[in-house]
């Protein structure tokens, strides 16, 4: 026992030096009177998140995403059982703004009964993006379901491969975000590139942003289309700040700024200072990449969406596509009263944004693409019937390859190696593997989004309309989705030729139901 006759009299030791510190310390008052005990109360705070999650909360008690919402993901991404058993556990008789999507007995689609019939059909976006404006890079975007905006610098280098390699492999665009296009995403994965109030990636060495270093930079890898970041739904009106500390060589070769120093995203932008500037800067770059041109922004007053779409409609210039991000989206870091309180969330932002095109006959004219927790099937039939040709995944996409909702983006200390720029930490996540995750995750949501838009009688998910989609007010009423958000009807499709086009794009592609050819009696 000569180890204990050392250990012991060396713990006591430290015990007291420990203690002899609290008393002395004029910080923590609880310290001070509780010496060492009083530490526990700062090691439960610490790992309260990490207690809540595994041990305390409910199935469907936790946000951002719930444990069925992470399972579901989770268990998509690894091609396991992503099925629930013995019923819904959601309180739904009694919570208001539930949405029911409403089924059709006999529809033109007919919904095959094999599970997995459906994971790798096409999910094609019902509009071409940048037809309606003449764009020589117009093309029509090849899943409906796409990755959002996450810088590098926001998520390692292991996590941006891992999602590119995945876009490939599921045949989807991944937003670089306003970081720039670094080495990380040239791995296959076709690209929107973001551009925001920094100009990273195609600004000159004094911050302002080079026309010629975008031309450059879109030339040589594969961007098909150009969006403007005017906001982000977590913090909008912010700008964004990267430490000098998290500013490797490799981030600022990528960003175009000096390694090691703050890199500082100012809160608008310089090329414009209004919608009549915006418009023929889009316009500009349209003409000079030949690329679609879009904006992504977070919805607040409405007064810039009027003017937008009045000079739109009256000056023949606009926007290829519109992104708008729900106030419930995520982000790397921000102040608590943005992330709560700013910006609407995404079906009231969306809905007044799409009725303003609508009623100034934009709509059809214009690919709507939504995000802000729509990487869930219920989330994302709603975002459709509503208007949307497009979807984007964010945080679900980090929870493939391997986010456990830890929520420490904001600390550098992320536990799987998502978002962080520590090499120990980012080590840990294997893109090659990952990104078959990744893959499988966006295959399975647009599966069961089709396996929805044939239970409502229609081929595709663009196809569902206001009328397949009720919220309840309770146990004992329910208000249609037009109604809740004033559409008018038609409002929320594509037009007549894109709904025809995408029906003839669909037929063959899914395999249809039936499982017996009828008897004698019912052909007779």
């Amino acid at each position: 026992m000569t180890w204990a006759r050392r250990v012991v009299p060396a713990a006591a030791a430290a015990l007291a030096a420990l203690a002899a510190r609290d008393l002395t310390q004029r910080d923590h008052a609880l310290l001070r009177n509780f010496p060492v005990l009083g530490r526990a109360r700062y090691l439960l705070e610490a790992i309260g998140p990490e207690l809540r999650q595994y041990i305390v909360a409910g199935n469907n008690e936790e946000r951002p995403f719930t444990r069925d919402q992470r399972r579901w993901v989770y268990a998509s991404a690894k091609q396991q059982n992503n099925y629930f058993g013995f019923g819904t556990d959601n309180d739904i008789e009694y919570t208001p703004g539930y949405p029911i999507i409403k089924h059709r007995t006999f529809g033109r689609a007919v919904p095959p009964s094999a599970p997995n019939a459906g994971h790798d059909v096409r999910l094609p976006c019902a509009k071409v993006l940048g037809a309606a404006r003449g764009r020589s890079g117009a093309f029509r975007p090849e899943s409906v379901v796409n990755i959002s905006g996450m810088s590098f610098g926001s998520l390692s280098g292991n996590a941006v491969a891992a999602l590119n390699r995945g876009a490939a492999l599921a045949g989807c665009l991944q937003n670089t975000g306003e970081g720039g296009l670094s080495p990380y995403h040239r791995n296959g994965g076709e690209l929107v590139f973001q551009i925001g109030t920094a100009y990273f990636g195609c600004r000159d060495e004094r911050g302002r942003f080079s026309l010629a270093r975008l031309r450059d930079l879109v030339a040589a890898a594969p961007v098909r289309a150009l969006e403007i970041k005017l906001s982000q739904g977590a913090k909008p009106s912010l700008g964004g700040l990267l430490p000098g500390a998290k500013v490797s060589a490799e981030i600022a070769a990528t960003r175009g700024v000096p390694a090691g120093r703050d890199c500082v995203s100012p809160s608008r932008h310089a090329e414009f200072s209004d919608c009549d500037s915006l418009l023929d800067w889009v316009e500009l770059l349209a003409a000079e990449t030949g690329l679609p041109v879009g904006i992504k922004s977070a919805v607040g007053d409405l007064g810039f969406w009027h003017e937008l779409t009045d000079l739109m409609r009256d000056t023949g210039r606009g926007v290829d596509f519109v992104t708008v991000d729900g106030g419930e989206g995520g982000t790397g870091a921000a102040p608590l009263i943005f992330t709560d309180s700013v910006s609407l969330p995404f079906q009231q932002g969306f809905s007044r944004v799409y009725s303003l095109f609508a009623e100034r006959g934009l709509h059809e004219q214009v690919v709507f693409v939504g995000a802000g927790k729509l990487g869930l099937p219920d989330n994302a039939v709603v975002a459709f019937a509503l208007g949307c040709d497009l979807v984007n995944v964010g945080r679900e996409a980090m929870l493939a390859i391997g986010c456990i909702q830890a929520q420490k983006c904001h600390t550098d200390t992320c536990p799987t190696g998502v978002a962080t720029q520590n090499a120990w930490l980012a080590r840990g996540l294997d893109p090659a593997r990952k990104s078959v995750r990744a893959a499988n995750y966006i295959r399975t949501l647009r599966r069961d989004l089709m396996k929805v838009a044939e239970a409502c009688g229609v081929e595709h998910p663009g196809l569902i309309g206001t009328d397949s989609v009720e919220f309840l007010d309770g146990r004992t009423g329910s208000t249609p989705l037009h109604e809740v958000y004033g559409y008018q009807p038609g409002w929320g499709l594509p037009s007549a030729d894109d709904q025809a086009a995408l029906v003839r794009l669909m037929s063959g592609e899914a395999p249809r139901g039936g499982s017996a050819p009828p008897s004698p009696t019912a052909v007779s």
